[in-house]
């Protein structure tokens, strides 16, 4: 694997909400790891490989430099909603259509408060909680991971 594919691999984490990725080719495997505030790298060649494994300090050096995390959510007051599952955040049922809830909207336990599209399955996400939306921490369209805020109830 040549150092232009690494080190577009290397951004492409870096700049994603993407925390692992393992490609594995002939020449080698590649594992990349995103950790607090850092990109880190893993190589392991193919025995005929092995001093492919020297030049890899040079983007890992590069990736760890350039700023990598966005700043951590400030503490919120209230019920958070999070995704119970990673896939695509959607606000309404269909493209263009009239979102599920809005900011300072009243909700019921069990009211469909937005899509998440996993595995080309739209799975309806329920309040888990009565009360008013103070906050939508989602993007819609966006890629949600499990476990993310997604609503503030209180």
């Amino acid at each position: 694997m040549d150092l232009r594919k690494l080190k577009t691999l290397i951004d492409l984490v870096s700049e994603s909400n993407v925390s692992e990725l393992e490609i594995t080719e002939a020449e080698g495997k590649v594992r990349i790891v995103k950790s607090e505030g850092a990109v880190v790298q893993h190589y392991v060649a193919a025995p005929m490989q092995a001093p492919m494994a020297a030049p890899m300090a040079a983007p890992v050096a590069a990736a760890a430099a350039a700023p990598v995390a966005a700043p951590a959510e400030a503490a919120v007051s209230g019920h958070v909603v999070k995704s119970p599952m990673v896939g695509t955040f959607y606000r309404a049922s269909s493209p263009g259509g009239k979102p599920f809830v809005e900011v300072g909207n009243q909700v019921k336990e069990g009211e469909t408060i937005c899509i998440i599209e996993a595995m080309k399955i739209l799975n309806e996400i329920e309040a888990d909680k009565s009360g008013t939306i103070t906050r939508i921490l989602g993007e819609n369209g966006q890629a949600v991971e499990y476990g993310q805020p997604l609503f503030v109830i209180e």
